[in-house]
C-alpha cells in the first residue's frame, strides 16, 4: 500500500489553501496512493492564532469538512485531515479544538481526533514564545482507525513529544503513526528526525509525517523535511521544503512480522 505526507506552506486564505491541497491530493492519487496525511494547520495559518475562531466548524459539516470528503471521493483516496479549527466548549473565548478529520475514498467520515497536547514553550534562547492555549482547546480522547495501511494511531505535532501517548495508541492495535505538525524551524532542527524516529522504533510501527514549510503570516518560520519512517526506524522517503507529496510503499503486515521477530513491545514490565 502505497502512502503520502503531504507537505504545505499554508496561508491565511482557507481558498487558497484548500485549492493547493486538491492539486496535491490529485498528485498522491496518480501516484498510486491509497492513503494521504495533510499537515497542521492545512487550511489555515492565520496572522493570529485566534483568527482560527472565524472559521471553526461543527463536527461533520462545514465548508472544510465538506471539501474534505469531496476530495477524498474525487481523487479515491483515504485523507487523514491533518488538523482544523473545530468548535470547542470555549469557542465563545476564541478558543478551538485543533482536530484531525479522516475520511475513506468514498468521503465518508471515520474519525475524529482533538489535539491533546498544546504547545506552550519559552525558547529563550531564541527570543520565541508560543501559547496555544490562548487560541487553542485540549482534547481528551485517543483515537485510532482502520484504514488500509494498517490502524492508524492520530496524533498532531507537540503530542510527537509524549511517548507515553504513542504507547497507549499501540495498545490500542496502532500499526501506523501519524504526527501532522507545523515544527518550528528551531525545534525541527533540534529534534523532528531523532522524536519521530524513536517513535517508530520504540513502537515498531510505520510514521507519516507531514509537515508546514516556510515562513507564515504570524512570522513563525516552520521546519518541513516531510517524512515517512518504517517501523525499523529507516527514513523511506523525505522533503526538506516545498509544496509536495511524499510518498513511500507501506507493508501493512511488517509491524506485527517485527513485532514477532523481535517482541520488544512484549518483553515490557512497566506499565
Amino acid at each position: 500500500m502505497r502512502a503520502a505526507a503531504i507537505q504545505m506552506n499554508s496561508g491565511p486564505e482557507v481558498a487558497a489553501n484548500l485549492e493547493l491541497v486538491d492539486r496535491l491530493l490529485g498528485e498522491a492519487a496518480k501516484d498510486g496512493c491509497v492513503l494521504a496525511v495533510l499537515p497542521e494547520n492545512f487550511a489555515l495559518m492565520p496572522e493570529r492564532g485566534t483568527d482560527k475562531a472565524i472559521h471553526a466548524e461543527q463536527p461533520g459539516k462545514g465548508p472544510i469538512q465538506d471539501f474534505l470528503a469531496d476530495a477524498a471521493q474525487r481523487h479515491e483516496i483515504w485523507v487523514v485531515g491533518g488538523s482544523m479549527p473545530l468548535v470547542s466548549p470555549e469557542i465563545a473565548a476564541e478558543r478551538v479544538y485543533g482536530a484531525c478529520p479522516v475520511y475513506d475514498a468514498a468521503g465518508e467520515a471515520r474519525a475524529m481526533y482533538r489535539k491533546i497536547h498544546l504547545f506552550d514553550v519559552d525558547l529563550v534562547d531564541q527570543q520565541e514564545s508560543y501559547r496555544e492555549s490562548r487560541s487553542m482547546y485540549p482534547g481528551d480522547e485517543l483515537v485510532t482507525v482502520d484504514t488500509p495501511c494498517g490502524r492508524i494511531g492520530l496524533s498532531i505535532c507537540y503530542d510527537l513529544r509524549f511517548p507515553e501517548m504513542y504507547r497507549r495508541l499501540i495498545d490500542e492495535g496502532a500499526t501506523v503513526l501519524t504526527v501532522p505538525a507545523a515544527f518550528t524551524a528551531t525545534t525541527g532542527k533540534a529534534h523532528w528526525h531523532t522524536l519521530l524516529r524513536a517513535r517508530a522504533i520504540e513502537n515498531l510501527a510505520y510514521v507519516i509525517a507531514p509537515g508546514q514549510y516556510g515562513r507564515h503570516p504570524d512570522s513563525r518560520s516552520t521546519f518541513g523535511h516531510s517524512l515517512i519512517c518504517d517501523p525499523w526506524g529507516r527514513i523511506l522517503a523525505e522533503q526538506a521544503e516545498g509544496n509536495c507529496i511524499v510518498a513511500a510503499d507501506i507493508d501493512p503486515g511488517l509491524p506485527a512480522r517485527l513485532r514477532s521477530e523481535f517482541p520488544a513491545l512484549t518483553n515490557r514490565r512497566l506499565g
